[in-house]
């Protein structure tokens, strides 16, 4: 008895915390498993863009090419230019961005040589959608706040998990699959899944952040602010804020929403805007960025694998000067380290091992999921959700407080999807409590 009374608090929390992790998972492991099946294949991105893309954008390479403008002019005529992406191959044709009159986008693809279209694809291709459909936007603007709630349910399930796996006298923690069949099974794959692969999902959520619509604002204008963020403009400049129609491509999480003023008057050219990045060696590829609004800058940004080669040129569209040379060093320190997080995140800072082992995180978010859902499985009573029961007293409760608050506080919209969540639990419980018997 004395050892059953010894161990009783700690089951009681161990049941508490195994509650919440059960309905955490039942929240959003279904949107968990989107966007690491998406984030897996946009891993891929330039592989799969370039096997799609290959029959219309390959092309004879040659050293001489026809004037950029014309390269436009030709792209123009399928609708007004947004971007164009320069490659790193001359036998691949410049890709053109344009958005057509109802809104739509397309890619257009030119050959530099002779300005010949060679070919059109339509929405922005395949990878557009699987990167709508991972930031959640495909839903509408609102549905990406749930990356920012998502994301902060996803860290508590780590942390949770690795409170249920963690040894006790009761039971050591499990560190291979040493069930060979039924829930056994289950519970160890589930168990050792996210003991080793733990760690690469917790960073994955909290390096996704960056892109939420609350937080991510939030932070970037904070960093801002303080000067740990975007750098200083260069000397009689100043930054303009990017309305979403005229937000640069390519430049990374930091500098997205910065853009410049400029005051001379004219017609735009891509060749003068071109002959910035060719003279100044920014190496290709790289995305040019065409303003909407007038008298605002045109962007040459590097597409880099590292965050350390991060360049990016504020070009006169009129006259070709350029009005800002920004790179990785001019950052703050707080830009530095999120846009490594990205550029980590994103399975490029590191070359292929850096790929492989965020393919293995998505992977393993799909190995949980399904074993999670088999020990539920094999354990629901019939026709009951089968979540664990709550142990009674405010003790055990602070075990999942502890956990859960952190990140409450940090996220703010975890923080709010955490109330609603305490208030239907409430409920729940309130409503399975037996009632005294009526005289």
């Amino acid at each position: 008895m004395d050892k059953l009374r010894a161990v009783a608090p700690i089951s009681g929390a161990y049941r508490a915390v195994w509650r919440w992790h059960f309905y955490a998972g039942l929240i959003v492991l279904p949107v968990l498993m989107l966007m690491s099946l998406t984030g897996g294949i946009y891993l891929y991105r330039a592989e799969i863009e370039d096997a799609v893309y290959r029959p219309v954008a390959e092309i004879s390479a040659q050293k001489e090419t026809v004037s950029p403008d014309l390269w436009a002019a030709a792209a123009a005529r399928e609708g007004r230019v947004v971007n164009v992406l320069r490659p790193a191959r001359d036998d691949r044709a410049v890709r053109f961005t344009v958005e057509r009159a109802d809104g739509r986008q397309a890619f257009v693809f030119v050959d530099p040589h002779d300005a010949r279209v060679t070919g059109v694809a339509e929405g922005g291709g395949p990878m557009e959608t699987v990167k709508r459909l991972h930031s959640l936007v495909i839903a509408g603007p609102w549905a990406n706040i749930l990356v920012e709630i998502v994301a902060g349910w996803a860290m508590i399930l780590v942390a949770t998990g690795l409170f249920l796996w963690w040894p006790r006298k009761r039971e050591a923690g499990v560190l291979t699959v040493r069930a060979r069949a039924g829930r056994g099974l289950w519970r160890d794959i589930h168990a050792v899944t996210g003991l080793y692969a733990g760690a690469v999902i917790f960073f994955l959520a909290f390096t996704g952040m960056p892109w939420s619509a609350v937080w991510g604002d939030q932070i970037l204008n904070v960093m801002r602010e303080s000067g740990i963020g975007r750098p200083p403009a260069p000397a009689a400049e100043s930054w303009a804020h990017a309305e979403h129609h005229d937000e640069p491509a390519g430049v990374g999480w930091t500098m997205e929403h910065a853009t410049m003023a400029h005051g001379a008057p004219g017609t735009p050219s891509l060749a003068k805007v071109v002959a910035a990045p060719e003279s100044r060696g920014l190496p290709r590829p790289y995305l040019i960025s065409a303003p909407k609004s007038d008298g605002l800058a045109w962007t040459a940004a590097t597409q880099p694998q590292r965050v350390e080669d991060t360049r990016i040129l504020y070009v006169d569209g009129v006259t070709g000067a350029v009005r800002g040379d920004i790179d990785y060093g001019q950052f703050g320190w707080g830009a530095k380290a999120f846009e490594w997080g990205v550029a980590t995140h994103q399975g490029t800072q590191y070359g292929e091992a850096n790929r492989i082992v965020m393919l293995l995180g998505c992977i393993a978010i799909w190995v949980l999921s399904l074993s999670g859902l088999a020990m539920w499985w094999t354990r629901r009573p019939h026709g009951r959700l089968g979540a664990p029961v709550a142990p009674p007293g405010p003790r055990v409760r602070a075990a999942v407080l502890g956990i859960v608050i952190p990140f409450s506080i940090l996220y703010p919209l975890t923080g709010l999807s955490l109330l609603v969540a305490l208030l239907l639990d409430w409920v729940v419980r309130t409503a399975m409590r037996p009632r005294p018997a009526s005289a």
